[in-house]
């Protein structure tokens, strides 16, 4: 194995990327990381690189994301990701404990789904698959027993159905095989029989398998703390006082045993995964520490029952360790079942996003309106949104007016007004009015499909602040297992009784949580990539999320990231006495009408806003570089630059002083003449965009160097820096050079961001340790921008550093209460306190420490929730 020296990610040498530099062979587990490091080092992609990535036979790496059952520790994951990393053509498998889920990279031509279940199969873990499925429909016509009987003989022909319940109230439930037939066949059979099949909600089978698991749990505790209670009472109630019947040693054991079996077998999954690990993967887990410690106490009082029985006398009730076993599976059921809520609640905000997709649309086919399943939209169609619904997919609206709520969507608080030509997402909730829109982009390519997508693959990577605790994890279970075993030997050989080495091997085997380590990072990461998507901030995987707290320099494209990139007219200044500034506006505005440069349309836009009537012109004349002539009233009207008036010969030089004075403040001076003489000027300049000035404040007061990084001219560029508070301007570059630009300050020791537009400034997106691609919008399929952000809102770059370190604290929180918890757990259970103090910890303690420490571990991390993500830039911090 090596190290991804850009993702810090571990790769396997034989599938992986790799790149030749300088004698050295680096390996990367994507095409994105290989790129990212031949930008720094300012190499060519190779050709081996090119060989590497795709070789005569070999097709394109694919992705696969599986959803994985019966993990219970962090060393379950690190084992079924070390059996995935073993297939032939997976190029990197990563698991993540908190979602159980497997996230694969893979070459089809090597490797099949089929292939990566059975290595996850092979280590004794499940598979949650989709083949059966379930489709819930309204079947409209469907309402008496004839139509019921001629749908049902429909669905006979269809293969693959498995079962079918049809009602005469028009509902038909229908679970199928998924590799035999589909929904669409089903509906089609349905179809052809001359009913209408609607696709109705369906359970989502994530969480309805989080339901079943918690569901489970929740009747094992129950059921083992009904039978844990008296096993207490009678095991403890005379230490503390309370009434016990008198029965013989021999009858009190055998009550124990019959209380302590059913919560034994509560507990099974602890025994069958536990052993499994261990004869199959040859590695042990947490389930393995389980039951070796609830074994042994059982098993231990199992073989003094029987000596009790048979009369021994050197034996007696005070040798009975049933209450320990049968009370440490208790505390761990419930510990399970409280982890299993939790984090349920972790991935929320994944649920929330989902649940916005509406399940049908209101579409005009064969001229009238119908109302299709979201699924059959296709692109071109003209769909209908009314009040208070929903809007299907993403489009342009071709016909009416409303406001429409994105704030689940973008974070956008207040709702944005749409008219004829303005583009809708998806998902979000039209409010007062009536839209007809065109339909652009449906199914997986919608912005909310690649929203949900792209935060589930982050939530599915891997911070490299991770690797610590997941090698950790690795070994933690066979050390816990030779400390215990070092315990007990080292209590027995000293002297101590049997009953006493034995409860400090239990001890220490059952305090010991691998768990919490496992969940420490995950956990975080999910709660804070949800939080991000929650309000427009799209980061791309967990080393993104880890770097953006540590960046310390943050480069700022000027044109259409600082300013709005639309000139607007500033001053119009008479400079002879019968025109006034409507006058020349007037005929600036005349003469530009018909010009098509970039300037014109600010002039034009001005004159509008006045409400000046721009009358019409009688001849037009562009001079390329200079400005435009035009005939009004029988006068010639110039409109331009120096050169203009340069070569008409006219005298500006009692202008020139407020010329320059203009372009000092950063502004272009437009000159108007009319008859020969010069009548007015007009200065045009790029205007900050809303909170420009107050998100560079917050981020000097953080510490951050900011630099503004321009094609401008260098007057012009620190007349706009100087009014945005910036006093770093890196003027004059050409787009080819910004990346260079990026990476000679990175060679000065320097964590730099790059905010730009994620098109033009790709190179340098790239090149940045963290690229920022701000405002989007809808297209989120950026890939130079390792964080996107949805809404044109420069706050939220604020906003996505202050998230990336609120996170960074919470997963450096958990792994220290997780290496805390072990590293002091440990050894008290060992008894290193017992010959100081005589204290010893009692296993029972020890498994409510243990069932609780992954508990505190997702709580902390579920605080993150009630994070206020927008308060920064308001309340001035």
């Amino acid at each position: 194995m090596a190290i991804d020296p850009i993702c810090g990610m571990e790769v396997d040498e034989k599938t992986a990327l790799s790149v030749e530099h300088e004698g050295k062979t680096y390996y990367f587990c994507s095409p994105g990381c290989r790129d990212k490091f031949l930008a720094e080092k300012g190499l060519a992609k190779p050709a081996s690189a090119e060989e590497k990535e795709k070789p005569e036979g070999e097709g394109q790496l694919e992705k696969a994301s599986i959803q994985i059952t019966g993990m219970h520790c962090a060393s379950c994951a690190v084992a079924i990701e070390d059996s995935l990393n073993k297939v032939e053509g997976v190029s990197k498998a990563t698991v993540n404990f908190a979602t159980e889920k497997a996230y694969v990279e893979y070459d089809p031509t090597k490797a099949t789904p089929q292939k990566l279940e059975e290595a996850i199969k092979g280590t004794g873990y499940g598979v949650l698959k989709e083949e059966a499925q379930t489709l819930n429909l309204k079947v409209i016509g469907m309402d008496n027993p004839h139509c019921l009987g001629t749908v049902e003989a429909a669905l006979k022909q269809v293969k693959g159905i498995i079962s079918r319940q049809l009602y005469l109230n028009e509902k038909a439930r229908i679970t199928f095989d998924s590799s035999i037939t589909t929904k669409e066949i089903i509906k089609k059979a349905i179809k052809d029989a001359g009913y209408t099949p609607v696709e109705e909600t369906t359970v989502d089978r994530e969480k309805e398998a989080r339901r079943r698991e918690i569901r489970s749990l929740r009747i094992r505790f129950f059921v083992s703390l009904v039978f844990a209670v008296p096993l207490l009472y009678f095991a403890m109630g005379h230490h503390v006082g309370l009434p016990i019947p008198h029965i013989s040693d021999g009858y009190m054991a055998l009550l124990q045993l019959l209380l302590t079996t059913p919560i034994v077998a509560a507990g099974y999954q602890f025994y069958t995964v536990g052993i499994r690990s261990v004869v199959r993967n040859r590695s042990a887990s947490m389930d393995t520490l389980v039951a070796l410690g609830t074994g042994t106490a059982y098993l231990y009082s199992l073989a003094v029952s029987i000596l009790i029985w048979t009369s021994n006398a050197s034996y007696g009730m005070n040798d009975l360790y049933y209450e320990v076993g049968g009370l440490l599976i208790v505390f761990i059921l419930l510990g399970r079942m409280l982890e299993a809520l939790a984090k349920g609640r972790t991935s929320e905000s994944i649920r929330k996003l989902l649940e916005l997709q509406p399940k049908t649309a209101l579409v005009i086919r064969d001229n009238r309106e119908q109302e299709i399943p979201v699924e059959e939209v296709m692109v071109g169609d003209i769909a209908i949104v009314k009040p208070g619904g929903r809007i299907p997919v993403d489009g342009k609206v071709i016909e009416g007016s409303s406001s429409v709520d994105q704030s689940l969507l973008t974070g956008e608080s207040v709702p944005v007004e749409k008219n004829t030509g303005d583009e809708v997402i998806g998902g979000t909730m039209n409010q007062s009015g009536w839209l007809k829109f065109k339909a652009m982009r449906v199914g997986a390519d919608t912005a909310l499909a690649q929203i949900v997508r792209l935060v589930e693959e982050a939530q599915g990577s891997k911070a490299p602040v991770q690797r610590l605790a997941d090698r950790v994890s690795a070994y933690f279970v066979p050390a816990v297992l030779a400390i215990g075993v070092i315990a007990f030997f080292a209590w027995y050989l000293s002297g101590s009784e049997l009953s006493f080495a034995l409860t400090a091997f239990i001890a220490v085997i059952i305090i010991a949580c691998p768990c919490a380590l496992g969940l420490a990072t995950p956990t975080a990461v999910i709660v804070g990539t949800g939080k991000g998507a929650e309000n427009g901030i799209l980061i791309r995987d967990a080393a993104t999320l880890e770097r953006a707290c540590r960046i310390d320099a943050i480069v700022f494209d000027k044109t259409g990231t600082l300013t709005r990139g639309k000139p607007v007219v500033t001053d119009v200044i008479p400079v002879s006495n019968p025109q006034t500034s409507d006058e020349i506006l007037k005929l600036a505005a005349a003469a530009e009408r018909r010009s098509e440069h970039h300037l014109s349309e600010a002039i034009v836009s001005k004159a509008s806003e006045k409400n000046i009537a721009v009358p019409e012109i009688e001849g037009f004349t562009a001079i390329p570089g200079k400005g435009i002539e035009a005939r009004y009233n029988n006068t010639t009207v110039m409109v331009g630059n120096r050169k203009l008036f340069a070569d008409k010969g006219i005298a500006i030089a009692a202008v020139e002083e407020r010329i320059s004075r203009l372009e000092a403040e950063g502004k272009t001076v437009v000159l108007v003449g009319l008859s020969g003489k010069i009548i007015g000027l007009i200065a045009i300049a790029d205007t900050p965009k809303d909170y420009a000035i107050e998100t560079v404040a917050w981020l000097k007061r953080q510490g951050k160097q900011v630099i503004m990084l321009t094609g401008d001219n260098r007057r012009a560029a620190e007349s706009i820096a100087r009014s945005l508070g910036i006093e770093h301007v890196l003027a004059e570059v050409l787009p080819e050079d910004k990346a260079n630009e990026i990476k000679r300050l990175q060679d000065e020791g320097k964590k730099v961001a790059m905010v730009g537009d994620g098109v033009n400034d790709a190179p340098a997106l790239v090149q940045a340790d963290v690229g920022i691609a701000s405002g989007s919008g809808t297209d989120i399929a950026i890939e130079s921008g390792g964080i996107v952000l949805v809404k044109d809102d420069l706050r939220d770059v604020a906003r996505t550093l202050e998230l990336s370190c609120y996170t960074m604290r919470k997963i450096k929180q958990n792994l220290f209460w997780a290496f805390f918890y072990n590293t002091v757990g440990i050894p008290i259970a060992a008894g290193v306190l017992y010959p100081f103090f005589g204290f010893l910890l009692n296993p029972i303690i020890a498994g409510a420490a243990m069932a609780f420490s992954s508990v505190s571990v997702v709580s902390n991390s579920l605080l993150m929730r009630r994070y206020r993500i927008n308060h920064i830039i308001e309340a001035g911090r």
